[in-house]
């Protein structure tokens, strides 16, 4: 029997519970879809200094790393302060058969996104049965009981 495999189903396992607390928490929540023959995954990272932004990828775990700093102000009485600063770093475990040498980043709106392509070796692929085109046919001889078998 044939089994669909995701490469982030574990993580989605795992971590199911962390992405209803990560707005909450001000973490960094993520959307991750599969597309083609490759995955896509959109971070929220708004009010980041794009400069700051550092993606890695270490044996089978991508790191995202962001900094929000802190509007200053000597002469500021603040009222409200409730956006978080800081380096924000969300680590995800991710499965074999993605091309991780090959992932592309970009960065437009607050919005974080990566391509993470399928590796060659994990897609599908159709494989050929070879058939012989020559029929042998069995021959009855006038003796009963001979036969000739002929190509």
């Amino acid at each position: 029997m044939a089994t669909y495999w995701d490469p982030f189903q574990e993580m989605d396992r795992l971590f199911g519970s962390f992405a209803s607390n990560a707005r909450q928490a001000g973490g960094l929540p993520m959307d991750l879809f599969r597309t083609g023959d490759h995955y896509v995954l959109s971070m929220d990272l708004p009010g980041v200094d794009p400069g700051t932004i550092d993606v890695s990828v270490e044996d089978r775990t991508l790191t995202i790393r962001a900094e929000r700093t802190q509007r200053s102000g000597d002469d500021a009485q603040w009222l409200v302060r409730e956006r978080p600063t800081g380096t924000f770093a969300r680590q995800l475990t991710v499965g074999r058969g993605l091309a991780l040498d090959s992932i592309s980043a970009s960065y437009s709106d607050g919005v974080l996104s990566l391509t993470i392509p399928v590796s060659e070796e994990a897609k599908p692929r159709r494989i050929e049965v070879a058939h012989s085109a020559d029929t042998t046919t069995i021959d009855q001889g006038a003796a009963k009981g001979s036969h000739t078998i002929e190509p």
